[in-house]
């Protein structure tokens, strides 16, 4: 049979199931090219640092495999957009998006069951300049070896313009950090840490070692958080929820907050809108008798960029680096590298493997 009219059939499913369908892709088509785009869109409807997506050709669609169906889809409208994202009504799982006009698909490859280089090529970082620091792209910057290519729209063109974030200040006249999805449904404030914070014997692992008014992040490469984020790489901040204005209790009651239990102990928050990742809580892990909530950093509003550098050191040890081997190894191991050398320039040359 030519290579023409040969079929790879691909799995692509969320975390709960709710959407679960194969792609019938010509083998002349593979690997897929995918592009990681830093775009205030991708970056404020998933909650990330950074979407990743490969355009499938028309005609293209998703064979549901039941009970799965196209009914478990959130569309998520955005104004003078040409394109509707898509997403799973129950975990908020990021799926792709759908073209307004020829209805042709755009594939969030990281919900694949295969994501090797035979299936996934992993071309190039697009609108990195809207992130303001590069943020994900000033990271993973080659995979084995190879330079990722980047692209962004000419300084004169609408699409161009960057977000633009201003230092947000509270009743007490202290700096606030500002976190907000796409759709604006969800939206708070975060302080810097306390002194109180950095200084007790648990909760300062959540504080820089580096310095104590900076929160302490991570990137984080699990397979759970992939399939509910819909996205490859992960990132996080961890924040007693008393810190956190409007206040909140335990239960995630937030503006258009959705939750979702992913586990035994565990709620997942996105917003029911744009299904943009908000919160993790594991309900066991407390500050006392204050609950600690890890907080989606693509949802931060820093002034100096997605990295939100003059709020958060960032760890140079991944977290779940296993899971990211096993689901994509060369895009893994380029993240890692890249991100021992980025936060070694960062933090003055120190490597950073703490426990958070």
């Amino acid at each position: 049979m030519a290579e023409s009219t040969r079929i790879r059939i691909l799995e692509a499913r969320c975390f709960c199931g709710g959407i679960h369908f194969t792609l019938d892709i010509p083998v002349a088509d593979l690997p897929l090219k995918a592009y990681l785009c830093h775009c205030s869109i991708c970056r404020y409807n998933t909650g990330t640092l950074a979407n990743m997506h490969a355009n499938l050709a028309q005609g293209i669609e998703p064979n549901w495999i039941a009970p799965s169906s196209s009914k478990g889809l959130t569309s998520y409208l955005i104004p003078g957009v040409g394109y509707t994202p898509k997403s799973c009504s129950t975990c908020g799982c990021h799926v792709g998006a759908v073209g307004n006009d020829d209805g042709t698909w755009t594939l969030a490859t990281a919900i694949l069951k295969e994501h090797g280089h035979d299936v996934v090529n992993i071309v190039s970082h697009v609108f990195n300049k809207s992130a303001g620091d590069c943020g994900l792209a000033g990271i993973l910057t080659h995979i084995q070896g190879k330079a990722l290519g980047t692209w962004n729209p000419e300084d004169d063109q609408p699409n161009a313009a960057a977000p633009e974030s201003k230092l947000e200040v509270g009743s007490d006249g202290q700096e606030r950090l500002r976190a907000q999805c796409h759709c604006g449904g969800v939206s708070f404030t975060i302080p810097r840490p306390s002194k109180e914070i950095a200084e007790h014997n648990y909760a300062k692992r959540f504080v820089s070692p580096l310095d104590p008014t900076k929160w302490y992040g991570t990137l984080d490469i699990c397979d759970d958080c992939r399939l509910i984020n819909g996205t490859p790489v992960a990132s996080w901040i961890f924040v007693p929820i008393n810190v956190i204005e409007p206040a909140m209790g335990e239960h995630l009651v937030l503006g258009t907050i959705k939750t979702y239990a992913s586990s035994e102990g565990v709620t997942r928050a996105f917003c029911s809108v744009c299904s943009a990742t908000v919160f993790f809580l594991q309900h066991s892990r407390r500050y006392g008798h204050v609950p600690v909530v890890d907080i989606s950093t693509g949802l931060l509003r820093a002034p100096d960029g997605a990295m939100a550098e003059s709020w958060i050191t960032w760890r140079t040890r991944l977290s779940f680096e296993s899971d990211g081997l096993a689901f994509d190894k060369d895009m893994t191991e380029g993240v890692v590298e890249g991100m021992r050398k980025w936060t070694m320039e960062k933090n003055g040359g120190e490597i950073l493997t703490d426990e958070i």
